[in-house]
């Protein structure tokens, strides 16, 4: 768990790198019901201008929570999370599967709370924007 009164402003929070496979988003679309072809078919998902197959975003955000959870040790001290969806990834049908790097620092310190600024990319697209967190000291 962190220690909160050595938290600073501009302190970087370790980097997540993402591995995504297309037999990760068929799982996820299991899990969360979400069939939508775009997330499985390559043919459908060019046909409405994607460039292939999509993760969906969700799971993009809740992968991206990781490297909050990850480094404050507890995720019930997550009071907060916002992010837009700026752009998808594309996930090859291959063995090697696709990359989401996540990289974070601490963008504001109080007594009780730490505000994390986010960052997703893939490749050289950003996929999240304006992604923040807030952890909670534990009371």
């Amino acid at each position: 768990m962190i220690d909160f009164a050595a938290v600073t402003v501009g302190d970087e929070l370790p980097p997540l790198d993402l591995l995504l496979t297309r037999p990760d988003v068929v799982r996820y679309s299991g899990a969360s019901t979400d069939f939508n072809p775009i997330h499985y078919n390559d043919r459908l998902a060019r046909a409405i201008g994607l460039p292939g197959v999509v993760v969906h975003g969700m799971w993009t955000m809740g992968a991206a929570l990781r490297i909050v959870t990850d480094w404050v040790g507890d995720p019930s001290l997550v009071a907060s999370y916002f992010v837009r969806f700026v752009a998808p990834v594309v996930v090859p049908d291959d063995d090697q599967g696709t990359t989401v790097q996540v990289r974070a620092k601490v963008s504001a310190v109080s007594d009780d709370v730490i505000a994390i600024a986010i960052e997703a990319t893939h490749g050289d697209d950003k996929v999240l924007g304006a992604a923040k967190a807030e952890v909670r000291r534990r009371e």
